[in-house]
């Protein structure tokens, strides 16, 4: 039962992800946002 839970958790996850970039290009460009905030967050230590 909690492996069913965690796994439409999951799915409906990915499906909020996905719906937000529309595209796997937007996709991309918004793990690259991340990664340079997380980048910056690291110098500046």
């Amino acid at each position: 039962m909690k492996r069913l839970v965690a796994l439409m958790m999951l799915s409906l996850f990915s499906v909020a992800v996905l719906a937000g970039c529309n595209t796997v290009a937007g996709a991309g460009k918004d793990v690259q946002k991340v990664g340079e905030k997380v980048e910056g967050a690291a110098k500046g230590h």
